[in-house]
């Protein structure tokens, strides 16, 4: 009989018990979730992605439930084979590809971070090498038909994970399915950029070139806001030789020979 008793007992208090404990793991399962989602939604946060093409630039873009992958856009205007192409965001080039007459056939892609990429398809050529770090507004090539296109146009995808989501623009969502023309803000603000000379001070001039006045320096090492590039005078300097001054003030200008902006091609709107 004390042998039964002390079962009823422990049975009891199993009963008494069990719900405490399954609150507790209900609540440790909450907890969890909640800092997987947390950790997830930290993670997936998108970049500032803006139209892949140079600032007031004004593109059709389509997109069709046809496509492959569907999420893509297709951008294209009158007589825009070899426009250039820059990053919608800043990052490094993890792909630089040539799949000749299939396909994407010349295309680019760029890591942002946080699983999040892009791709840029069906080039004429490329500016950019594998491996390196961009800004965005960076030049990534030129519009081209090359691969499985049927006529020139930049096939562009915004990727998660290397997926393709649907695409936003300057925070504004894309139109799915249809045409709707986008005008680009990318690089309106100006680039950034940070003067190298290896030690001399740089000489800034009135205008885009070398035979203007002097009307100051910056020291070598100095970070530099872009607004926008004018072609002037040839100069041969730490990044070679470059036809393209850097206006970094009302009347102030450097040459982009010696400005480090993540690329060697156009990063700003045409002066």
């Amino acid at each position: 009989m004390q042998t039964l008793r002390l079962d009823q007992q422990a049975a009891s208090k199993m009963v008494r018990t069990a719900p405490t404990r399954i609150v507790t793991l209900l609540m440790m399962a909450v907890v969890f979730c909640a800092t997987m989602l947390a950790g997830a939604a930290t993670a997936s946060a998108a970049p500032s992605f803006q139209v892949p093409f140079p600032c007031g630039q004004t593109w059709s873009g389509q997109t069709r439930s046809d496509h492959k992958p569907a999420n893509a856009v297709d951008f294209n205007r009158v007589d825009d084979i070899n426009d250039p192409v820059v990053a919608a965001a800043a990052g490094t080039v993890t792909l630089v590809r040539d799949l000749g007459g299939t396909s994407y056939g010349r295309y680019v892609v760029v890591d942002h971070g946080g699983g999040w990429s892009s791709l840029y398809a069906h080039l004429q050529t490329f500016s950019v090498s594998q491996g390196q770090a961009i800004s965005r507004g960076a030049r990534i090539g030129t519009v081209g038909s090359s691969g499985g296109s049927s006529g020139p146009h930049l096939h562009f995808e915004q990727r998660y994970n290397a997926t393709a989501q649907r695409a936003v623009f300057n925070g504004s969502a894309a139109l799915y399915f249809g045409r709707r023309s986008y005008t680009s803000n990318n690089g309106c603000g100006g680039a950034a950029g940070t003067v190298n000379t290896a030690g001399s001070p740089l000489t800034v001039r009135s205008g885009p070139g070398s035979t203007y006045p002097s009307v100051g320096s910056v020291s070598d090492g100095t970070a530099v806001t872009i607004s926008c590039q004018a072609v002037g005078t040839l100069v041969s300097g730490t990044y070679g030789t470059s036809r393209l001054w850097d206006r970094i003030g009302s009347g102030r200008y450097v040459s982009d020979a010696y400005v480090n902006t993540g690329s060697d091609d156009q990063v700003a709107p045409t002066c």
